[in-house]
């Protein structure tokens, strides 16, 4: 009896801690690493460079574990179903894995996933998701649900983490519409 009750203490644990944020290592405030990466766009191959889309306005960058899984499916539908309000405010989304990567071209056109609305790159071994902190603890080889929002000096303004794809759309649009009103 004593083994099931610490069983179940531990899976209550488990699922507290895959429900609740994380925190990531890089603080609101931190200077965002640059990276260059192999991206797509509606299927077509370019290389995304954040210098590049900083000049254009704050940058959204969304680390997810793999594309065609279910909770990154629910969130690239998302972002791609509210892009144009990031648009609105000049601002620049972009997906960033380190999982299925050999997926990314056709993720990123699938109706059902990006619709050619925002780029996906590629990050082989999650280098740039180790700069960011957001490799997935449970499997290091891939990027953690963690979102980033930088603003055009390349300073990092919000940090969400937390495996549930729901509120990484609502919560980084609300971080871009805060740096309009600074």
């Amino acid at each position: 009896m004593k083994f099931v009750s610490k069983l179940a203490a531990f899976a209550l644990v488990g699922v507290a801690a895959l429900a609740s944020p994380a925190h990531a290592a890089l603080k609101e405030g931190a200077q965002a690493p640059g990276f260059t990466l192999p991206a797509y766009l509606a299927g077509q191959p370019f290389t995304f460079k954040l210098a590049d889309a900083l000049k254009k306005g704050p940058v959204v960058v969304y680390f997810f574990p793999a594309a065609h899984t279910a909770g990154c499916n629910l969130e690239a539908h998302l972002f791609s179903q509210a892009i144009d309000k990031f648009k609105a405010m000049h601002a620049t989304v972009i997906g960033v894995t380190a999982g299925n990567t050999d997926q990314l071209a056709a993720f990123s056109k699938e109706t059902e996933h990006c619709s050619g609305k925002f780029p996906v790159a590629a990050d082989e071994g999650a280098k740039v998701a180790k700069q960011y902190d957001a490799t997935l603890m449970m499997r290091p080889g891939w990027s953690d649900r963690t979102s980033y929002v930088i603003d055009s000096s390349g300073k990092i303004t919000y940090v969400y983490s937390a495996l549930n794809p729901n509120k990484h759309v609502e919560n980084t649009l609300d971080a871009v519409k805060a740096l309009e009103h600074k």
